[in-house]
């Protein structure tokens, strides 16, 4: 059995105590105004780019040959999907390089030790023929490496309950990362481009990428978008009145499991792509605090939660990695019990905020709830993302989705009547969510209702 390199992880070092893989310092005042600011904004899923599907160039046609001789018959069928659907071409990315530029250079450029670019190529090719292998399953830790892996998240505790703890919890680990998978998926189907020069880059020795944002996509004011960046702790330089320099990078224990899944992958976990991905992007939304090898996040200043990404969080992390202006629309009313109490918005109303959004060609992701009944009947979520719909022989609206939590390689379908009441929050284009009201910035209605929470808190108990 092929083993995973562990050496450069340095899981201990010589005097026994946990060897932190360091993150890299944000460059140089100099580095981003070197890199080539995008003439494509993706505010709108419209793409304008002219659809390419044969090889033109010299240089095209030996990338694609380098790839198909390192790919099984399996593979290379999967190569030539890319090409003839169109998207192996497409270039729309930050720096214009396209789908078929960054899947050559992780197969042939340096990948981080561990990892192997033919592997990351298979997976690329995978999520181009069907994106809905995209998940949040989580993978199981190895044998070999379950003590290691312990031991760093323990800090190396001799305490026998606190490793038997820390090992079924290993064991019994679900993710609850549903909204950076979906946010994956997304960006995905909808910026390939974008997203396999991200996956090249987090791929990388150096297991980062950057990302150049219009600063009106988190916030109209530019100071506003300034202080997002600083609250959430979002390396990053600012370009100009404009723009903005991001730093994407995955918590420091996302390349161990990473690593692990380069060799020891079973069929329905997350891919090392899936892994990098979404850790990136709970880095993003929990202030750097997220950990792949616990999925868990520290509590901040708008949150006393430890799993997975508040609403406004996910908004946060959407609008970055998309460069996107959307607005996280509420449209159930909760209790302070955790109860579902109402609604903002008629249901006819929600729906055609739904199939406007569609039209426009965007996805929209979505929340919704249940109640749990071993929580007390308090509302549980989960987020998903809406990609179509569909007529049912009797006139009901049935709405395609992708669920990252179900187990399936294939989208779900679910009926207008079980999913518009159950929808508390979605992702809506700005034009489209504020033909009716006047919408605050979801982080600015999130913080004031944290604050109201934590007073009437104090309140109840003086």
């Amino acid at each position: 059995m092929v083993s995973v390199n562990f050496q450069n992880v340095k899981v201990y070092q010589t005097s026994g105590t946990a060897d932190k893989i360091q993150t890299a310092p944000f460059p140089s005042a100099s580095a981003p105004k070197q890199m080539q600011a995008p003439t494509f904004r993706a505010e709108g899923y419209h793409d304008t780019l002219t659809v390419r599907t044969q090889l033109v160039t010299s240089d095209e046609k030996k990338k694609y040959k380098e790839i198909s001789k390192e790919l099984s018959s399996g593979y290379r069928k999967k190569l030539d999907y890319a090409l003839k659907s169109g998207i192996l071409l497409k270039n729309n990315s930050d720096d214009k390089s396209s789908v078929l530029d960054n899947l050559h250079k992780i197969l042939k450029e340096e990948r981080d030790p561990g990892l192997d670019g033919r592997t990351i190529v298979q997976e690329c090719l995978d999520i181009i023929n069907n994106p809905y292998v995209i998940t949040q399953t989580c993978e199981d830790i190895p044998k070999e490496y379950k003590l290691p892996v312990i031991g760093l998240i323990t800090n190396l505790s001799e305490n026998m309950n606190e490793i038997k703890e820390t090992s079924q919890a290993l064991d019994e680990m679900h993710t609850g990362t549903c909204p950076t998978a979906s946010i994956e998926f997304d960006l995905a189907t909808k910026n390939p481009a974008e997203f396999f020069r991200i996956v090249e880059g987090l791929t990388s020795p150096k297991n980062e990428a950057y990302k150049v944002i219009d600063m009106d996509s988190l916030s109209e004011k530019t100071l506003d978008a300034v202080w997002l960046l600083n609250k959430f702790k979002t390396p990053h330089e600012i370009v100009d009145f404009n723009k903005a320099v991001i730093l994407l990078k995955p918590d420091e224990n996302a390349i161990i499991r990473a690593r692990i899944q380069n060799n020891h992958r079973d069929k329905g976990e997350r891919s090392i792509i899936d892994v990098l991905m979404q850790s990136t992007m709970m880095q993003l939304g929990s202030q750097q605090t997220y950990d792949s090898l616990t999925d868990r996040r520290e509590p901040n200043a708008w949150t006393e939660e430890n799993g997975g990404l508040i609403e406004f969080e996910k908004t946060y992390v959407e609008s970055v990695m998309e460069n996107k202006n959307t607005i996280s629309v509420i449209y159930q009313t909760v209790d302070e019990n955790g109860r579902l109490k109402g609604y903002e918005k008629d249901f006819d109303t929600i729906k055609k905020e739904l199939l406007d959004t569609l039209h426009m060609g965007y996805n929209v992701i979505i929340g919704y709830t249940w109640p749990d009944p071993e929580n007390d009947n308090k509302l549980a979520g989960h987020e998903i993302t809406i990609v179509g719909y569909k007529t049912a022989p009797n006139g009901e609206l049935i709405f395609i989705c992708q669920d990252s939590d179900d187990g399936l390689d294939a989208p779900v379908e679910m009926p207008e009547s079980f999913l518009i009441p159950s929808i508390h929050h979605a992702g809506i284009p700005e034009e489209i969510a504020t033909r009716d009201f006047e919408y605050k910035d979801s982080w600015k209605v999130g913080m004031e209702e944290f604050e109201k929470m934590q007073q009437e808190k104090k309140n109840q108990n003086p």
